[in-house]
């Protein structure tokens, strides 16, 4: 099923609150679809690359440019989505710009066959269980006020975003608080260092799920070390670039547990492949979040209802992030969000409101 053509379309949405990391803060998201359309359909896209190369060398308009440049013209042959990633896999890097392309084509593919992203990956659940990541405030108050407002909405997990500076004492905030019965893990955004080791493991003392990415991404030799130091398992993220890199960190010690980002693995069919090297494994899996809109949303939903995604993921409702989402708002109901069941990503952009946010658009014939 051979496109006709390909849309890059750039728009805008301003988040409900600052989302701080150690990597900076976000109050506006800047977003590349992509739009495959063939003669029987057209499936969408998101990228999740960042404005600014910071959570990882990507950003927004260097995936809009290889993605023209460089990927598109070597798709001239490709018929299926499962032939985009081997076609471009002649191309270092760009994992984002390529999921971004490999996701519009299976949507557009299985809408044409009447099939459901949920249904194509295997999904075992209706629904899954909504965790909701929580950014680095000013202070604690702030903090306990937001935690509060996530808890009170039925959230099944609590994230809390920690650096250097902002570790300790909110973590210990939160727990004394809200008690232990709260799923509560953290994420560091490889903010430290192996010389942070004793600081880190000063963490086992709250009962955390995880401790997610502390060091370096390239350093799993630095995070197995660390495991042996550490009561609380650790998570990695930015470390798994594919499921062949999730292999080498559970064989080097480096993790017990798994975040499933399918952007930064170069795509879903991947991402369905990291999850099934990890079962094999018996090592858990959660599916991360990079601020998706609905389209971005639907599809990690369909993933995280696979059966290896026993942990709360970051699949939260969508006002969580937007005011007004660009699809069909996803709601939380009873601490899960519904996975959808219409052909492909099983949900629509509202055009009016599309073009209303949509800064630019190109058109690209194949």
């Amino acid at each position: 099923m051979k496109p006709t053509g390909i849309e890059l379309r750039r728009i805008g949405l301003p988040l409900v609150s600052p989302f701080r990391t150690s990597f900076g803060t976000e109050t506006h998201r800047d977003i590349l679809l992509v739009r495959v359309v063939t003669p029987e359909a057209e499936g969408w896209g998101e990228c999740v690359a960042t404005s600014a190369p910071l959570y990882s060398s990507e950003y927004v308009d260097g995936a809009a440019h290889v993605i023209r440049r460089h990927l598109l013209p070597w798709l001239e042959g490709v018929e299926t989505a499962s032939g985009v990633a081997p076609a471009l896999a002649v191309f270092k890097g760009h994992p984002m710009a390529k999921a971004a392309l490999e996701m519009a084509w299976l949507d557009a593919e299985l809408r044409t066959i009447g099939i459901s992203f949920a249904r194509f990956f295997g999904a075992l659940h209706g629904s899954v269980r909504a965790g909701v990541s929580v950014g680095i405030m000013d202070s604690i108050p702030e903090l306990l006020e937001a935690v509060e407002g996530y808890l009170d909405q039925g959230y099944a997990r609590i994230k809390l975003k920690i650096e250097p500076g902002w570790d300790l004492e909110p973590v210990r905030a939160v727990r004394e608080r809200f008690g232990d019965d709260v799923l509560l893990q953290v994420d560091a955004n490889t903010a430290y260092t192996l010389a942070d080791a004793g600081h880190l493991a000063r963490l086992d003392a709250f009962d955390l799920l995880l401790v997610e990415q502390p060091l370096a991404e390239d350093d799993l030799r630095g995070h197995a070390r660390l495991a042996t130091v550490m009561r609380t398992p650790i998570c990695l993220d930015e470390s798994i670039t594919s499921a062949r890199s999730a292999v080498d960190a559970i064989m080097m010690g480096a993790c017990s547990i798994v975040n499933i980002k399918p952007g930064r693995v170069g795509g879903y069919l991947e991402a369905r492949r990291v999850h099934d090297v990890c079962v094999a494994h018996g090592v858990p899996v959660w599916c991360g979040g990079m601020l998706e809109t609905g389209l971005g949303r639907a599809a990690n939903l369909a993933l995280a209802a696979l059966p290896g995604f026993v942990l709360p993921g970051d699949t939260s409702a969508s006002d969580r992030y937007y005011a007004r989402d660009i699809t069909a708002p996803f709601e939380l109901v009873g601490g899960r969000v519904k996975v959808p069941t219409g052909p492909g990503l099983g949900v629509e952009p509202a055009g009016d409101f599309l073009d209303e946010i949509t800064v630019g658009t190109e058109w690209l014939p194949l």
